[in-house]
């Protein structure tokens, strides 16, 4: 699908429709459990884009995936996305739906990068500095490992970049040599 504005519309609607169900946070759990479904089985995601498999076929597969497992609501939206034919978008809806779920709720995302994994006391804390030195009240915070930051962390807030890693300081001690700032001030 690839279509960010239809995804942004029926996850709208969807949204709309929760609201107006008292509903919200049912939904919300749905997509989150949808949403770990499409990221463990890449089978799963490839199933609902092919244009193979009949569209009966998929609707049999999405019951028995999230049968029982989801509200009424959500079990009504797929078995719609199924007779309407769009299906295959369904891992950017569930993306677009927890979007602008967070935004009617307030919620910031944070992404902590790491060359190694953090304690829960610290996430804590850098929640809690987050929410001390900004607006951000409800904070997320997602956190990824990377080896080759070598030490240190990235943090990114909305469009806020802090690079405070090993990999970037030696990338800028590299540029420096290769630009050769070091021999003119030596002369």
């Amino acid at each position: 699908m690839l279509n960010p504005r239809l995804a942004g519309r029926y996850a709208k609607s969807l949204i709309d429709l929760a609201i107006e169900r008292n509903q919200l946070e049912t939904v919300y759990n749905d997509m989150l459990f949808l949403q770990s479904v499409c990221k463990k089985s890449r089978e799963f995601v490839t199933l609902l884009k092919s244009p193979v498999i009949p569209a009966d076929k998929k609707d049999a597969i999405l019951q028995a995936v999230a049968g029982g497992k989801v509200s009424e609501i959500t079990a009504a939206f797929n078995k719609l996305l199924v007779k309407k034919g769009r299906e295959a978008g369904l891992p950017e809806i569930i993306t677009a739906f927890i979007e602008q779920y967070k935004k009617k709720k307030g919620i910031h995302t944070v992404k902590l990068t790491t060359a190694v994994p953090v304690s829960d006391e610290l996430k804590q804390q850098i929640i809690a500095k987050i929410q001390q030195q900004t607006a951000m009240q409800n904070v997320d915070l997602e956190t990824a490992v990377k080896d080759e930051l070598i030490g240190g962390f990235v943090l990114e807030l909305g469009d806020t970049l802090v690079d405070g890693s090993i990999a970037y300081d030696l990338n800028k001690i590299k540029a420096q040599f290769m630009n050769n700032d070091f021999i003119y001030k030596i002369r």
